[in-house]
C-alpha cells in the first residue's frame, strides 16, 4: 500500500529526519520518500495508514492525507 500525506509544517532537513524516523518506527520495512519543497511524504509498504499518520503527529507534525 502507498500512502501520501501533505505536511505543511515540514520545513527543513530536521523535519525530514524526524518524520522519516517516526515512520520507520511505526512501519518497519516501509519506504519513505519526502519532497520538502511540496511538503509531501509518501510511504510505500506500510499496511496501516492510521498508524503512520499517528506516528507523524507524535513527531510533532500535522499530516493530512493527500
Amino acid at each position: 500500500m502507498t500512502i501520501a500525506f501533505q505536511v505543511p509544517d515540514m520545513t527543513c532537513g530536521h523535519c525530514v529526519r524526524a518524520i522519516t524516523q517516526a515512520v520507520a518506527e511505526a512501519a518497519p520495512g516501509a519506504h519513505v520518500t519526502v519532497d520538502l519543497e511540496s511538503h509531501r511524504v509518501t510511504v510505500s509498504g506500510a499496511d496501516q495508514a492510521d498508524k503512520v499518520e499517528a506516528a507523524i503527529r507524535a513527531a510533532g507534525y500535522a499530516p493530512a492525507r493527500a
